[in-house]
Parts: C-alpha cells; sequence; structure tokens
C-alpha cells in the first residue's frame, strides 16, 4: 500500500521533470518569432530566410524521431532524452561563436538532431505513468511545456539580443537546455514493475496503413503548419500590419504563447472526460482554426485590439490541439510500439514543420501581403477537418 502511494506521488515528479525538459530544450527555437525584428534587422533577413531558421531544427528529425522511437521501445527514456537535451545545449553553446546567417543554420541543425528524443521520449514517459482516466490531463500539461518555454524565450530572448546581440542568445539557450537535461537524468526512473520491451525484427512502417494512423498524420500535418505559421508571423503581422511597435508585438506573442499552454492543459483535460473520445477535441480545434484564419483574412484584423485577439484565440485552439491529440496517438499505438509510432507520427508531421515557415515567409514576400498565408492555412485545415471527420 505504501509503495503504491509513493508509485502515485513519485508520478507527479516525472510529469514535472517531462514537463520542465520539453521547456528547456524547446526554449531558443521557440524564441526566434518572437526575435522576428532583431534578426531581421540584424542579419539583413527576408521572411523566407527567417521561416528558414525555424525550419532548420526540424530538418534532421525527419530521421531522428524515427531513430528514437526505436531507441525508446528498447532503452530505457531516462538517457536517450538526457542525452538528446545535451546535444541541444552543446550545439547551442558552440553556435554562440557563430559569425553569420549561415553559420546559424548550421547550429539550428545539430539541435534538431538532440531534440529528436524530447518528445516522443517526453511522451512515452508520462503515458508510462499515467493511467487513461488522467493521461489526457498529464500530456495536456507535459505538451505545454513547448509554449511555456516560448512564453520564457519571448520575455527573455529579445532582451538579449538587443542589449548584448542575437549571440548571446544562444548562449542563454545552452544553458537553459543543459539544466534540462541534467533534470531528467537526475530525476527520471521507470515505473515499478516495467521493463524493456524486445524490439520487433523489422521497423514497422506498416503502421502507416492503420485509420487511426491517417487520423493522427493528417491532422498533424495541418495543425503543425498552423503552429508554425502563428510562430513565424504573429509578430511581423502585428508589428506591420496592425500598427504595433516591436516591443508591444513581442508582449503578445507571449500572450499567445500562454493561451497554447493553457489550451495544451484545458483541451487535454477535457478530452479525458469527453465522451465523444480524443479525438473529437481535436475535431473542434480545427473547426477553431479554420474560424480564426479566415478573421484574419479580412479587414478586421488590421485592428490591434482585433488582430491580438484573434492571435490568442489562434494560440488555444492552434497550438493546444496537441495535448489530446499526442494523447490519443499514444492510446492507439500498440503497446510494444508506442515510442516507435509516436516517433513515426511526429516524424512525418516534420515534413511540414519543415516546409510551413519558409513557404508561408516566401508566399507573403511575393504577394506583399499576409492574407494569402492565412487563406493557404484556412484551406489546409478545412481539408483535413472533412476527410478525418469522415473516417
Amino acid at each position: 500500500m505504501l509503495e503504491a502511494v509513493r508509485t502515485s506521488r513519485y508520478r507527479w515528479v516525472i510529469l514535472g521533470v517531462a514537463t520542465f525538459t520539453q521547456a528547456a530544450a524547446a526554449f531558443f527555437v521557440q524564441g526566434i518569432g518572437a526575435m522576428s525584428v532583431h534578426l531581421r534587422r540584424d542579419l539583413e533577413l527576408n521572411t523566407a530566410q527567417l521561416g528558414l531558421l525555424q525550419s532548420a531544427a526540424q530538418l534532421l528529425p525527419l530521421a531522428g524521431l524515427l531513430v528514437a522511437g526505436r531507441l525508446l521501445d528498447r532503452h530505457d527514456e531516462r538517457w536517450v532524452v538526457g542525452i538528446g537535451a545535451l546535444v541541444v545545449a552543446v550545439a547551442l553553446a558552440a553556435g554562440s561563436a557563430a559569425p553569420g546567417y549561415v553559420s546559424l543554420l548550421v547550429v539550428l541543425l545539430i539541435v534538431g538532431a538532440g531534440y529528436s528524443s524530447i518528445q516522443p521520449g517526453g511522451s512515452k514517459s508520462v503515458s508510462s505513468w499515467f493511467d487513461p482516466s488522467r493521461r489526457g490531463l498529464a500530456m495536456g500539461i507535459r505538451q505545454a511545456g513547448l509554449p511555456l518555454g516560448g512564453v520564457l524565450a519571448a520575455f527573455v530572448l529579445p532582451l538579449l539580443a538587443t542589449a548584448f546581440g542575437w549571440r548571446s542568445t544562444l548562449l542563454a539557450g545552452a544553458l537553459v537546455a543543459l539544466s534540462g537535461a541534467v533534470a531528467f537524468v537526475t530525476f527520471y526512473r521507470r515505473p515499478p514493475g516495467r521493463r524493456p520491451m524486445p524490439a520487433a525484427s523489422r521497423v514497422r512502417l506498416e503502421l502507416l496503413r492503420e485509420p487511426y494512423m491517417k487520423k493522427i498524420i493528417l491532422s498533424g500535418t495541418s495543425m503543425v503548419s498552423v503552429h508554425s505559421g502563428v510562430g513565424v508571423l504573429t509578430v511581423l503581422y502585428l508589428h506591420e500590419v496592425a500598427s504595433m511597435d516591436a516591443a508591444s508585438a513581442a508582449l503578445v506573442y507571449v500572450a499567445v504563447q500562454c493561451a497554447g499552454a493553457l489550451g495544451r492543459i484545458s483541451l487535454a483535460a477535457w478530452s479525458d472526460r469527453h465522451g465523444s473520445g480524443r479525438y473529437a477535441c481535436v475535431l473542434t480545434c480545427l473547426a477553431a482554426v479554420i474560424i480564426g484564419m479566415a478573421v484574419l483574412t479580412t479587414p478586421v484584423s488590421r485592428s490591434p485590439v482585433a488582430a491580438c485577439l484573434l492571435f490568442i484565440w489562434l494560440g488555444f485552439f492552434g497550438i493546444g490541439w496537441y495535448g489530446p491529440w499526442v494523447a490519443y496517438a499514444a492510446e492507439s499505438a500498440p503497446q510494444d510500439h508506442t515510442g516507435f509510432a509516436l516517433g513515426l507520427a511526429m516524424a512525418v508531421n516534420q515534413v511540414a514543420v519543415i516546409l510551413a515557415p519558409p513557404v508561408l515567409g516566401l508566399l507573403t514576400d511575393l504577394t506583399g501581403s499576409f492574407t494569402p498565408a492565412w487563406a493557404l492555412l484556412a484551406a489546409l485545415t478545412a481539408a483535413t477537418m472533412a476527410m478525418t471527420a469522415r473516417r
């Protein structure tokens, strides 16, 4: 009985350390959007090049997530996640001496390789400690680490860039990522009685044929495109269209990230009690994003107040969707392939994560307007909702 009580209490420690490591590893990359005005000025970038910075950190996870998923099914999450966070820290520390844009791209490529283990590793660790009745809430809290890291980054990194230059932000990111690696290695333990499951003799790519995986991939691809668009374009839109100064626009971006963190927790908790299942919550997020993007294409969004409210709405649903989505993915996968299934779904999502920022940035540069980018995201989300709601 005493052991059961200790186990029940320690799962909240596991949740806390997994959330902290997620936030710490994502700290620098999530802050790129808040530094968009500084980076574009100091490095003389256009919007497409700025979007490419965000994509660079997402390129190597195309393969890295699959590798991480296989490692997680064979080995202890403690070391897979801890070493990944350490790679992020070392790359950012080395990048603080980067001479310019190209060097920064290379640094972010290495950061992406290390980060590959954080998402599926943290998700699997939390999933294994919590039963289904609280798994959605736990997953939502843990996934809130991403926007929470963005909130802190949006506060700190623009101030550092203004005071000490953009290179100082990489050193700050390295120190934060290192703290996440140390915390996870120090505190994470497997649930009592659980041992690594034997890995299958071949990679289970046939999971892609499963109906639940098709829903996971279609909705994930659409919504990470929305998340990427909000990340790279929010501050620029508020600055250039809604006529807000850079500091005020960065503060709104903080509010957007806070709304995303709240969404990940509350939407995932709602999915624990939703009679129609977790995917119904994902469909709700798709519908909300369509509405928000559609309004952004109208003259109403030129008002600073209206624009701020719209982006907070999109933060809540366009970032918050990930909580119920990852819980649905973890519960739908075969138990002995949870790590690989999560890695596979996230790896496919990476295609959108890589392509969306530069494509949306290029579309904005070519047309001289943000409207085509918002319209494209609205259309993609509507198509996804129509296809997956029927399955």
